[in-house]
């Protein structure tokens, strides 16, 4: 009796972590052609909210209002639905806002699915708005493109933190440095010491070798990586979404050809 309790116990327990790892899939229907995308397991909420959005129906009707060649597609906005030609769409009426889910293993690879947010002067935190998407196109980049990116991220920090350590004693190292050598020494390393500790501890960019392999070959958008949420990529229909990229569009990034969706969850 008790082994076939323990047996019970044991596959409900797996049954329970196989379900919890199962991956879901979501339709994106357009009159351009079908692109299906998998929701990563590692953004829980931003799946969990986003398959609510598309089983109320509401990215039916809604078009990929904004597109930039070699960048994105992005669509989903209520205020998109029977949009007549030439209107400004934006954020739609109603929004769907979560907290981040950063995750260093999902990043702007091209196909990548990922949520726009409101800027940084009202979102300090980079929450979510998962009532649209989008989706990386992208472009290839060359690893000296990469550091680039990587230092304009990282050098204003850098000098940020010189301005507050070493500035202000910057007269008091000059006095030291003929009055007492051995106190100029002690003060520099401890100032280099409090830049290096607080320069590791903040947000740098920093791709992985991963990222560099997947971006020189593959493509996709680094700049975005740590800014918006990736919570799912492309499994088919990038030859779709290209097609998507490369319309003709108007001084607001519209398509001057609507490409209107219908969204629903396959598993």
């Amino acid at each position: 009796m008790q082994k076939k309790l323990i047996l019970i116990h044991l596959i409900f327990i797996l049954s329970f972590y196989a379900a919890s790892s199962q991956t879901h899939e979501v339709l994106i229907s357009t009159n351009m052609g079908n692109i299906k995308v998998m929701l990563y397991n590692g953004t829980p909420e931003h799946a969990k909210n986003f398959m609510q959005l598309v089983n109320s129906g509401h990215f039916d009707g809604t078009l990929f209002y904004r597109v930039i060649k070699n960048f994105i597609i992005q669509g989903g906005s209520l205020d998109s639905r029977n949009a007549p030609p030439g209107k400004h769409i934006g954020y739609g009426v109603s929004t769907r806002i979560i907290n981040s889910e950063f995750n260093p293993e999902y990043f702007h690879k091209r196909g990548a699915l990922c949520a726009p947010r409101q800027p940084d002067d009202i979102n300090v935190f980079k929450k979510s708005d998962v009532s649209q998407f989008y989706i990386i196109s992208g472009r290839k980049y060359t690893n000296e493109e990469l550091d680039i990116l990587e230092n304009s991220h990282n050098k204003p920090i850098e000098i940020e933190l010189k301005n507050k350590y070493y500035v202000p004693r910057k007269e008091e190292l000059a006095r030291l440095k003929t009055t007492d050598p051995k106190a100029f020494n002690e003060l520099l390393r401890e100032i280099k010491n409090k830049i290096q500790v607080e320069y590791l501890s903040s947000d740098l960019k920093r791709f992985t070798n991963e990222q560099r392999e997947v971006y020189t070959t593959i493509g996709g958008v680094p700049a975005l990586d740590g800014e918006y949420t990736v919570f799912g990529e492309v499994i088919e229909g990038m030859d779709v979404v290209d097609k998507i990229a490369n319309l003709k569009t108007d001084k607001n990034d519209r398509p001057l050809q609507d490409v209107k969706m219908d969204v629903r969850v396959l598993k």
